[in-house]
């Protein structure tokens, strides 16, 4: 029976909705930056192509995995239910200090900076004016999300699919022009006599990054167990294809050569098909995206406060639902706060964006890794319990997406430098808040079923 409490979350997501807002998650600005870094570390065109095409089935078997979770388990906190049930509260409430403070707002201030980049090239607000555009579209979307969950879903719906004919006209011109390769004006690729392929991908996965977000929405989808792996599943395969031809049609448009040299891809491509007018379209097209991606990330991110603040007694003004708006707003509140302080220290650094990526990637990684795992404890751990949908090939396919985290996250520890051992440092300043947990958790009186429950 549906939940009528509007002090809690509501099933108010249809799983049309929920394919919009995960496919915004991910289709943002890295499709613009990474391409011509991929392009660097592989040593020919079908390489490259190939990579983008392997990173797309990686993104696939993660979500097999999450879709697994998230219909038997199907929770507003997400990854930090899925730790709980499986490693218990502590595990879950270091996680969500993790994200509330290094994961989802680090990733909400390299957004938020991307858009300041290039809102800076069409309105220069002086040598802050990255940070301060990026500020304020923090505060701005935050204000969209907190007036109300059907605004925020609303507004997410049209910059989606702005954004989705955005990329199919760079597709169209891409696949359309000839294969040229103009000079680029400054270049930041790598030689090809110093390609690794392990490189390319990180850079690809990196560019995938951001569809685990759907676990979150299973709180307010619409029969959330039948309908979570729909999402996930459909939504994956909507970004597979629109990645594999945007590289297609830069590589079409550019040549590989030309990716190397070029530190604008789609700026680049606009301009050999259409001159110079292209730079602007293109320019307004990355603005148009990383606003999908920041009002994305800032819907689901407050949704992990809000479950932590369930188990925590410092935290419990966090812990409430805003029944008018059906949002969590003070969650909200809380992580706009934290990520506009990560935008003035990213403010200071030569490269507030990179800097924001290299805090958040090992934690990130770390944990995904752990997400992963969890699903073998929770399979053993409560074996009658009901799980709508099922992985296909376990153990198989659980065992690749764990083996990939953990490759990622050793690769992230030995390039990130200091940006992510800062990462790892709050990490590890969170563990105090352990001593102020509940002795009798909310959520696990209220949403941790038995398995005599699960099977009726």
């Amino acid at each position: 029976m549906p939940n009528q409490n509007p002090s809690q979350p509501q099933g108010v997501l249809s799983v049309f909705d929920a394919i919009t807002i995960t496919v915004g998650l991910v289709v943002g600005v890295g499709i613009f930056r990474t391409p011509s870094i991929v392009a660097a570390n592989v040593e020919s065109e079908w390489v490259f192509v190939a990579v983008w095409i392997v990173g797309g089935l990686v993104t696939l078997i993660g979500a097999l995995c999450y879709a697994e979770l998230s219909a038997a388990h199907p929770h507003a906190g997400g990854e930090y239910h899925f730790l709980s049930r499986a490693y218990g509260k502590s595990v879950a409430m270091l996680f969500g200090w993790a994200r509330c403070t290094v994961i989802q707002t680090g990733a909400i201030a390299a957004v938020a900076f991307m858009l300041g980049d290039y809102l800076a090239t069409l309105l220069p607000l002086g040598p802050y004016g990255p940070a301060l555009y990026a500020a304020m579209g923090v505060v701005l979307l935050t204000g969209v999300n907190i007036i109300g969950t059907t605004e925020s879903k609303n507004l997410q719906i049209v910059i989606t699919f702005l954004e989705i004919g955005v990329i199919a006209a760079l597709i169209g011109f891409g696949l359309l022009s000839a294969s040229e390769s103009p000079a680029a004006t400054t270049s930041v690729a790598s030689s090809p006599e110093n390609a690794a392929l392990g490189m390319a991908m990180i850079f690809v996965l990196l560019t995938y990054g951001g569809w685990n977000e759907a676990a979150y929405l299973t709180g307010e989808l619409k029969d959330a167990p039948r309908n979570i792996a729909k999402v996930l599943v459909t939504g994956t395969l909507i970004l597979v294809t629109l990645y594999t031809l945007a590289n297609v049609a830069l590589l079409s448009a550019l040549g590989l050569e030309g990716l190397r040299e070029s530190d604008a891809v789609a700026a680049d491509m606009m301009r050999a098909v259409t001159g110079p007018a292209g730079q602007v379209a293109v320019t307004v097209a990355i603005v148009i995206a990383a606003l999908s991606t920041l009002n994305a990330t800032i819907f689901t991110g407050a949704r992990v406060f809000y479950a932590m603040a369930q188990d925590l007694t410092v935290l419990k003004w966090m812990g409430i639902w805003n029944g008018r708006g059906k949002t969590p707003a003070n969650g909200q509140i809380a992580q706009c706060i934290i990520a506009l302080a990560l935008i003035g220290l990213g403010a200071i650094t030569r490269d507030g964006f990179k800097s924001m990526v290299d805090y958040t990637a090992p934690v990130f990684w770390g944990f995904l890794l752990l997400v992963g795992l969890a699903l073998f404890v929770l399979r053993r751990r409560y074996p009658k319990h009901r799980r709508p949908y099922q992985v296909p090939f376990y153990p198989l396919t659980p065992i690749i997406f764990c083996a990939t985290c953990l490759y990622m996250l050793y690769a992230s520890v030995m390039y990130t430098g200091i940006a992510g051992l800062t990462g790892l440092l709050v990490l590890a300043v969170g563990t105090p808040i352990l001593l102020f947990k509940r002795k009798e958790p909310v959520s696990s009186r209220a949403d941790a079923p038995s398995d005599a429950a699960a099977i009726k």
